[in-house]
């Protein structure tokens, strides 16, 4: 698929525009992160695509995020509207990974994705400089924040402070959550009175 393609192109020069920026060399940034150099040098060449749980992984060595990253190689022109047809999604590799889906094009103040699935629970807690909001829209998730896990369904939402220690899992595999944040150095804007 040509936009796969593309996609894969684009958010591998950004990933080694961010590494050389932090003067890291491949064999480093695959220390840090635990993936394999060749991996990593067929995702920086648009070769191979990743899956969310490896750009995270990748995102946390380059002290950055996973989404700030998927912003960056989103060159095409921010959008009021997102169709769903659109062809906004990071394909997955992992099992239980679920997919994931920009629902904002471009690089914007606010980030909104898309989860189906997810089953995966991961071992891994996130931690972001801003508030979020988690909500089902399908299914029911579990969710851990500071220690205490709450089971959430749809139309059930969560209000994750900045600095709050969380993470999430879905039930099932056909399970629709969005989360929406401020962008990582971003700030809530107001309009001015007129």
């Amino acid at each position: 698929m040509a936009s796969e393609h593309i996609r894969n192109r684009q958010l591998g020069t950004v990933i080694r525009d961010r590494r050389l920026a932090a003067e890291y060399t491949l064999a480093r940034l695959a220390t840090e992160t635990g993936l394999s150099q060749s991996f990593l040098s067929q995702l920086e060449n648009g070769r191979t695509n990743t899956s969310l749980r490896s750009l995270q992984l990748i995102a946390d060595a380059l002290s950055t995020t996973a989404t700030a990253l998927l912003a960056a190689a989103d060159d095409t022109a921010p959008a009021a509207v997102v169709r769903a047809a659109d062809d906004t999604a990071l394909p997955q590799t992992e099992p239980g990974a679920g997919t994931v889906r920009s629902l904002v094009h471009g690089d914007r103040d606010l980030r909104a994705l898309e989860f189906t699935g997810g089953t995966d629970r991961g071992d891994r807690d996130f931690v972001h400089r801003s508030d979020e909001i988690i909500h089902v829209i399908r299914g029911r998730i579990s969710l851990i924040a500071e220690g205490t896990e709450h089971d959430l369904g749809a139309g059930d939402t969560y209000y994750c402070r900045a600095g709050e220690k969380h993470r999430w899992w879905a039930h099932s595999p056909d399970t629709t959550t969005l989360v929406l944040a401020v962008a990582d150095g971003r700030t809530v804007k107001r309009a001015s009175r007129i």
